[in-house]
C-alpha cells in the first residue's frame, strides 16, 4: 500500500522545495515534508475505508448483531463477539444502547465486552492508517492482538460474574423490537457515502491536529531523547506509555500519525501502539460514557483488565517485531 502514494510523496518533497523554498534535510523542511505527505494519504485512506464499512454496515444493524451474538456461551460466544466487533466498528456513542440491548437480548456480561472491547479498539480507521502508515504485517499483528485482548478481556470478566454491578435500570429497559428495512444496493451504496462523509466531518480535525504533532516530532525531537525515555533500554517504556494513554482524550485517528513520527524516532513499535491501543479502548469518552450504565467497581475492573493486557500486549508486540 505505501507504494500507492508515490505521487503524494512527491507532491510533499516539490511543494517543501520549490514552493517554501525548505530544504527536505532540515528540521523545518523535514516537518513540512512530512505533514504535506501524511495529511492527503491519511485522508484519502479514510475516505476509502470509511465508505467500505458504511456500506458494509447496512448488512450489519446493531440489532443484527445483537440477534447473532444472542445465547453465545463463554469463550466460545468471546471469539464470536470479539471477531464480529472487527466488521461492526460502532463509535463509542453507541456503547450504551448496545450494551442495554445485548444484555436484554440475552447476550452474556462477558460476550458483551468482548464485543464493545473489539469494536472501537479494531476499528476501520485504525486499521487502515496502521496498514497505510506501516504496512499490512504491522496492521495484521495489531488486529490479531486486539482480537485476542477483547476474547481475553471478555472471558476474565464474564468469569468474575459481575452482573451485580451493572446499574439496575439497565435490566428494567424493555428489550427494542428488531427488523429493519431491506434496502437497494444503491441505497447502501447511498448509505455508505453519507457515512463516509459523517465520520470524515468529525475527524478530520484530529487527523490535521495529531499530522501537526506528528510533523514536529517528525523535524524537532531529539532521537537521542526519544530512545532514553521510551526505547528499548527502560523496561518500563511499555507501562508508561499506556498509562499515559488511558487518560487521554483523544481520536485513534489522531494518535496514529503521532505514533508514526514516534516509531521514526527510534521507540519500539509495541511500545507506541500500546499507547495507542490505550487510547482507542480506554478513552475518556468511552469511559464517561460507560459509566452510565455501570457502577464504578466494574468500570474499574474493566479498566484494569484492560490496562494490564495492553502492557503484555505491547511487550508481545516488541518480541514479535
Amino acid at each position: 500500500m505505501p507504494g500507492l502514494f508515490a505521487p503524494y510523496e512527491q507532491f510533499a518533497r516539490w511543494c517543501t522545495e520549490r514552493v517554501f523554498g525548505l530544504d527536505p534535510a532540515s528540521r523545518l523542511g523535514s516537518s513540512v515534508e512530512f505533514f504535506l505527505y501524511d495529511v492527503p494519504k491519511v485522508l484519502t485512506l479514510l475516505l476509502a475505508v470509511s465508505f467500505a464499512v458504511g456500506t458494509l454496515q447496512t448488512w450489519l444493524q446493531p440489532e443484527a448483531v445483537r440477534r447473532m451474538l444472542e445465547g453465545r456461551r463463554l469463550l466460545f460466544g468471546n471469539i464470536a463477539a470479539a471477531v464480529t466487533g472487527i466488521f461492526t466498528p460502532f463509535c463509542s456513542c453507541s456503547a450504551v444502547p448496545l450494551f442495554i440491548g445485548f444484555l436484554k437480548g440475552g447476550v452474556p456480561l462477558g460476550v458483551t465486552f468482548s464485543y464493545l472491547i473489539s469494536a472501537p479498539m479494531v476499528n476501520e480507521v485504525a486499521v487502515a492508517l496502521l496498514w497505510g502508515l506501516f504496512g499490512w504485517r504491522v496492521a495484521a499483528i495489531y488486529i490479531g492482538f486486539g482480537v485476542a485482548l477483547a476474547i481475553a478481556g471478555g472471558t476474565v470478566i464474564g468469569l468474575l460474574r459481575l452482573e451485580k454491578w451493572v446499574e439496575p435500570f439497565v435490566w428494567e429497559v424493555p428489550a427494542a423490537a428488531g427488523g429493519v428495512a431491506e434496502l437497494t444496493l444503491r441505497a447502501r451504496i447511498a448509505e455508505g457515502w453519507r457515512s463516509s462523509r459523517e465520520i470524515f466531518g468529525k475527524v478530520w480535525p484530529y487527523i490535521v491536529g495529531g499530522i501537526a504533532a506528528g510533523a514536529f516530532i517528525h523535524g524537532y525531537v531529539p532521537e537521542e531523547l526519544v530512545m532514553r525515555w521510551a526505547g528499548p533500554g527502560n523496561p518500563f517504556a511499555v507501562p508508561v506509555a499506556v498509562l499515559l494513554g488511558v487518560p487521554l482524550y483523544a481520536n485513534v485517528a489522531g494518535v496514529l500519525p503521532i505514533t508514526e513520527a514516534l516509531a521514526g524516532k527510534g521507540m519500539p513499535l509495541g511500545t507506541v501502539l500500546a499507547f495507542t491501543m490505550a487510547v482507542t479502548a480506554l478513552s475518556a469518552p468511552e469511559m464517561i460514557i460507560l459509566r452510565n450504565v455501570l457502577r464504578p467497581p466494574l468500570l474499574a475492573v474493566f479498566a484494569g483488565v484492560m490496562t494490564a493486557g495492553i502492557i503484555s500486549v505491547g511487550y508481545l508486540f516488541n518480541f514479535v517485531l
